[in-house]
């Protein structure tokens, strides 16, 4: 194929650098096929270009609208992605590897898509619970989060070109914030192609995302305080960036996700005739394979009982002898070369350094054949595994990372010396241990957690839906401590509150129910004639509050409730076992108490309630007796929309209501937060 020179997205156009720059090599040939160069681009006027154009476009729109804006996009790239697989081809990876970087990558939008159901339909974010801050309950405090007002800026990996992007877009477009992606040159022809699509749908207000393809050096120069910066790649090109002044002076937000030695343990329990042998021996195949290894939570080290060493070796051995290694575009082929000869060449070095300290049992780095390809023109390594016999002494194995198909195998007597094994990588993005023994796993667990950012457990019983050992999933946090990088990413809401400013409020509770469209507790209430189960959704506001008839309660009422719910609890139906407990006589279920509150205050008659849709808290905190008497204050706390599923689906939202339930002294005896489904007056 010809040489194509990669474009750069800047400013709302597409620029082609004034340099062809760098050449780009297929993977699997050799062959030139692109050229990548930043030539002539302004990241000043790049990054102003964001503040002042996307930044004020995202920050308009709400959580919902932004999600609904992700959903479009993954689908708009779904229907796209055999011309990914086509290009992906040349980075060296077979369909399996693809598949992973583009389907997990738009897996990402789709799943930040639906967390906007965890966010309210507004430009900002209420975080926890309010605070009281005097004795009158006239003065609290809260917390509500805003997008910054900078953009962020994606300094990614050779490894996932698309996954890389897609997994760190889709979080900042959630929270409302800018960015400007970065792809390592190497692979970055993948990545301005998903790129040049996701332009090309018009689904993203501009100014939103921005690309260089080719070196951003310099663009942390122009970085100011409400700016985030991540980076994916080695740990010492990470704590560099890290340490660049204006990161300092600034005090910029900045995420290191950082390679690591990543760990997988088996179990003292497992023996060679158990499922979890056989899981063990795949997942470590598996992880050193997908990829060429080529994964920043791919096993380095394959941590097992002394006793099962050579076990372990002869099953690895037999497993990888049957791996076929060649041109991913081939049939049969399961692992591609690595992204280019000059990894090749660096993982090369990596493995002439480990083997000063251990030796190699399986696997030849000269001698091994390739299908399909030429493997002097190719970047083909083949998988090899390491054997190190006394890894408390030699250490290599536990700071010295080829970024490959390479691993160690590392022996261990006791649980605790398997703890302490894997806690000499210095932090790890991802350990595993495979056991059938549970208690072993919470030993494992709890004693290696402090040096990892995830743990995955695997058994018979969870290993066929498993994710794997190296699967980062959207709703889990990614990152890790120490020599990983110290950083957090992605973790479902979490993920998303790193790109937003939490700061926190203190007034009275009637002004931070207004500011936080929720009522809080002690605010104004607003009486109104109308039933607030007679309005539609869009007609209710937040402090709307009806105060009922009230209800004294009676023996029989008790005896009754206990008859219909069957809950014969002693403390509600026998007085002579109330000695040594905390009630004086008698006393109402709790949940008859909530029951007659909904009686006091349903409006019966139908309406614009649908249906009740649950509670989400409730405490009684007073005891309720027979001949005390009972009222309820039943307030619109806050209003949440729902997306209509169907066209031919009800326009509806969900209501939440605050029912305070007090007694004849004023006293709350119990107080909960009810859900109705409310119907809207609006059809759309």
């Amino acid at each position: 194929m010809p040489v194509t020179q990669l474009k750069n997205y800047a400013e709302g156009k597409w620029v082609t650098a004034k340099k062809e720059g760098d050449v780009l090599y297929n993977a699997v040939t050799g062959d030139a096929i692109y050229t990548a160069s930043s030539e002539g681009l302004d990241f000043g006027a790049m990054m102003d270009y964001a503040r002042k154009v996307g930044g004020p476009a995202l920050r308009k729109l709400t959580f919902h609208e932004r999600g609904r804006m992700l959903k479009a996009l993954a689908m708009y790239l779904l229907e796209r992605k055999e011309y990914f697989y086509k290009i992906s081809t040349y980075t060296g990876a077979t369909r399996v590897d693809s598949w992973v970087d583009i389907e997990g990558g738009i897996g990402n939008l789709f799943a930040n898509a639906s967390l906007r159901k965890q966010f309210p339909n507004e430009r900002f974010y209420v975080d926890g619970d309010a605070v009281k801050l005097s004795k009158n309950n006239t003065f609290i405090g809260h917390h509500i989060m805003v997008p910054r007002e900078g953009v962020a800026i994606h300094i990614n990996a050779f490894n996932f070109p698309v996954w890389g992007m897609l997994e760190k877009i889709a979080v900042n477009l959630l929270a409302g914030v800018p960015a400007i992606v970065k792809p390592a040159t190497l692979t970055s022809y993948l990545t301005e192609a998903v790129f040049e699509e996701i332009i090309k749908s018009n689904i993203l207000p501009e100014g939103s995302l921005q690309l260089i393809c080719g070196s951003a050096r310099g663009i942390l120069d122009t970085i100011e305080t409400q700016d985030v910066v991540t980076f994916t790649g080695s740990a010492s090109t990470g704590q560099k960036l890290k340490s660049h002044p204006r990161i300092v002076s600034e005090g910029v937000s900045f995420n290191l996700e950082a390679d690591s030695l990543n760990c997988c343990v088996l179990g003292s329990d497992v023996k060679t005739d158990m499922p979890e042998f056989d899981i063990f021996i795949k997942e470590v195949v598996r992880e050193m394979t997908t990829k060429a290894g080529q994964k920043c939570t791919a096993i380095r080290r394959i941590i097992v009982p002394a006793n099962m060493v050579e076990d372990v070796q002869i099953a690895l051995g037999k497993r990888l002898k049957g791996m076929v290694m060649g041109d991913p575009s081939v049939e049969g082929v399961h692992m591609g070369p690595l992204a280019g000869i000059t990894q090749r060449n660096e993982v090369r070095e990596r493995v002439q350094q480990l083997a000063e300290s251990q030796h190699i049992v399986i696997g030849d780095m000269e001698h091994f054949e390739v299908v399909g390809a030429d493997k002097e023109k190719g970047a083909f390594l083949p998988p090899l595994v390491f054997l190190n016999s006394d890894p408390f002494k030699n250490t290599d194995c536990h700071n010295i990372e080829a970024f490959g198909p390479v691993s160690t195998i590392i022996p261990y007597n006791t649980i605790d010396d398997a703890i302490a094994l894997a806690k000499m990588g210095k932090g790890s993005l991802v350990c595993s241990i495979v056991t059938a023994d549970d208690e072993i796993a919470k030993e494992y667990v709890l004693g290696a957690a402090s040096m990892h950012g995830r743990i995955l457990i695997l058994n018979r019983d969870c290993a066929k839906e498993s994710t794997g050992h190296g699967s980062p999933m959207p709703l889990l946090v990614h990152g890790g401590p120490g020599r990983a990088g110290g950083g957090e990413e992605m973790g479902g809401k979490r993920g998303v509150l790193h790109y937003m400013q939490r700061t926190a409020i203190q007034g009275s509770p009637t002004t931070l129910s207004r500011i936080t469209n929720v009522y809080q507790q002690g605010g104004k209430q607003h009486e109104t004639i109308v039933h607030p189960f007679r309005k539609h959704f869009e007609e209710l506001e937040i402090g709307d509050t009806v105060t009922t008839a009230k209800h004294t309660v009676s023996e029989a009422d008790i005896t009754n409730f206990a008859n219909v719910s069957g809950d014969n609890f002693y403390a509600h139906m026998d007085a002579t076992s109330l000695e040594g407990t905390i009630f004086e006589r008698r006393v109402a279920h709790g949940y008859f108490v909530l029951s007659k509150a909904a009686g006091l205050f349903v409006d019966a008659k139908k309406g614009p309630v649908l249906l009740n849709y649950g509670i989400d808290e409730a405490r009684f905190t007073k005891p309720v007796y027979p001949g005390m008497t009972i009222g309820v204050r039943l307030t619109v706390k806050e209003k949440v929309d729902q997306e209509k599923r169907t066209e031919d689906d009800i326009a509806k939202g969900i209501v939440k209501w605050l029912v305070d339930v007090y007694d004849e002294t004023g006293e709350t005896v119990a107080i909960a937060t009810i859900l109705t489904m409310v119907k809207k007056l609006d059809r759309v």
